[in-house]
């Protein structure tokens, strides 16, 4: 039996998510959808890959949702040369009263908020050491396994695989990510705006407030999962994730992690925008995020200019 839900509570902290998102907007500017994403993915616990070509403001999202909710934050620039003890840590050695010891010293991968810049230009054994951390929220170093800070997300930024220099994340890692965000060049009102706001003075920091604690955050996760989901909606999910695996369009589909991921992400939306159950809009808006990665387009439909987004279209 689903527990009752505190309203006051759901109220309270849905005032200070409002709040966030002006305080993000404040620095973002556009992007609306990208923002909304993100912030859903937080709030349902899950890591969000997101994609496009460099300077739309990736890494100024994600830093300032980090300032906004109080979270520690790091940032991994990926590159060919970077090893894996360069994201968990390593044992160095320190001199002490006692002697020599060996001393762990921690990676950048323990924060509540880590921005794994450009992650496919790492190569697949650098990309393997954060898959421990984002399914299991721990890292195994120096022959020890240690524990992660909680609330721990994951927020990556990749390249289209167009570019020169970027290796695929393998299959296993991507589905890690509870979502795959397109950020798409802005319009010509947002651009002339962040000309305007960016260019007028020599510092460009707009400051920024705290909006949210990491206990509101984990708070508004465990709310998030109590949110009811009616039935025949749960089966339009199932029902969904499962054409995929038969869909001409797709050579294969995604598997049942996608349709927990759909469903958790349908109600951290619904919570987002003030509501209290999972509509069918909820859905519809969180398909192509939480597929668009899962599954693979056959290679006559991508012949045919098909893209993951068309097929999910179709399916919906």
């Amino acid at each position: 039996m689903t527990e009752k839900i505190d309203q006051e509570k759901v109220d309270r902290l849905q005032d200070r998510l409002q709040n966030a998102r002006t305080q993000v907007r404040r620095r973002l500017v556009g992007q609306e959808h990208v923002l909304d994403q993100v912030l859903a993915c937080l709030l349902a616990d899950g890591n969000a890959l997101l994609e496009s070509t460099p300077g739309l403001g990736k890494t100024m999202l994600v830093r300032t949702i980090a300032e906004v909710t109080d979270c520690s934050f790091s940032r991994i620039q990926n590159t060919p040369d970077l090893m894996p003890s360069d994201i968990t840590g390593t044992e160095i050695i320190r001199d002490t009263r006692e002697g020599r010891e060996f001393t762990f010293q921690p990676g950048p991968i323990f924060a509540n908020v880590v921005l794994a810049d450009e992650i496919n230009r790492a190569t697949p054994k650098t990309q393997a050491a954060l898959l421990e951390a984002m399914q299991e929220r721990q890292v195994t170093a120096g022959g020890e396994t240690r524990k992660l800070p909680d609330p721990f997300f994951v927020l990556a930024t990749q390249n289209p695989v167009e570019q020169e220099g970027v290796y695929p994340l393998p299959e296993a890692q991507k589905d890690r990510f509870l979502a795959k965000v397109l950020v798409d060049y802005p319009d010509a009102e947002a651009e002339r705006e962040i000309v305007d706001r960016y260019t007028g003075q020599v510092d460009d920091d707009i400051p920024v407030e705290q909006a949210l604690s990491t206990e509101d955050l984990l708070v508004a996760q465990e709310l998030v999962r109590q949110i009811p989901i009616a039935e025949d909606l749960r089966d339009r999910v199932v029902d969904l994730v499962r054409a995929t695996r038969d869909s001409d369009l797709l050579d294969y589909g995604a598997s049942p992690r996608a349709s927990m991921g759909l469903v958790v992400l349908a109600k951290a939306r619904a919570f987002m925008i003030g509501r209290t159950h999972v509509a069918s809009e909820d859905i519809e808006a969180m398909a192509k995020p939480v597929l668009r990665h899962r599954v693979v387009v056959d290679f006559r439909a991508e012949r045919d200019g098909v893209t993951p987004d068309d097929a999910i279209e179709q399916l919906l």
